[in-house]
């Protein structure tokens, strides 16, 4: 798997297909494999002529191992993501975040929007600005020794998830403490680029889509029907949703 270098930490990435890019930036304690290629994101925008590339954020995945909160807020994270497109020489790309990724693609599409063609949030509604979500009981869970410790139901879904994926738990604690910086409404409404909001109709961690929709102008709303925050990422009518966007995109 290819990688680099950003300052100190080591970013691994996939790159594949060719056409017009799009990144992938995947949510809290995932990785771009268990985010993008299991649920076939990747082989579905392949096929769709687009060059798909698609990074571990860092403290997950491949990528360098961080145990300080301060080196996970959310610009730190996100330029990750913009070194990555200087990396590979990409000026300008479609972008669609997952979650704690959909944050990190907010911010880019707020800070740096001329080198977004798009900005595609995924699992994040209004709680880009209100919260929710993994908080300080998660972190706990993810520090305890066992699961057999952990008595909180989010605690447990997380902790039995970093468990099974093999991640390094101080790294995702660590980033969790650090990655908690809210968006203000004032930021959103500043957000100019195509925006596309996919949320879960039953994902109690997003926050209400139409909500956030209301704030970013012309931003689209996608409800997933009937899936939850962890189950809406692979459903066709994410997908459907998603490559009719980008094909009405000049």
């Amino acid at each position: 798997m290819p990688s680099f270098h950003n300052g100190a930490v080591e970013i691994a990435y996939l790159d594949e297909g060719e056409g017009d890019p799009i990144l992938l930036v995947h949510g809290f304690a995932s990785t771009k494999n268990v985010n993008w290629v299991y649920p076939t994101w990747v082989s579905e925008l392949k096929k769709n002529g687009r060059r798909v590339i698609a990074l571990d954020n860092r403290g997950h995945g491949e990528s360098g191992k961080l145990y300080d909160s301060e080196q996970y807020h959310i610009p730190t994270m996100a330029g990750d993501v913009s070194a990555l497109m200087d990396h590979l020489r990409i000026e300008r790309a479609d972008m669609m975040g997952y979650s704690l990724g959909a944050r990190m693609t907010a911010w880019l599409a707020r800070s740096q929007p001329q080198r977004l063609r798009s900005a595609i949030f995924g699992g994040i509604g209004i709680g880009l600005i209100e919260g929710g979500g993994p908080g300080e009981n998660v972190a706990e869970a993810l520090e305890a020794s066992s699961l057999d410790e952990v008595t909180d139901p989010v605690g447990r879904t997380f902790r039995a998830f970093a468990d099974q994926t093999r991640s390094d738990r101080r790294a995702l604690a660590a980033c969790l403490r650090g990655s908690r910086r809210l968006m203000t409404r004032e930021e959103a409404a500043g957000i100019a680029v195509p925006v596309l909001i996919a949320v879960g109709t039953l994902d109690e961690i997003a926050g209400s889509a139409a909500a956030l929709g209301k704030i970013i102008r012309g931003a689209r709303v996608l409800d997933i029907p009937n899936r939850d925050h962890m189950r809406a990422v692979g459903d066709k009518v994410y997908k459907t949703g998603v490559l009719n966007f980008l094909s009405g995109r000049p």
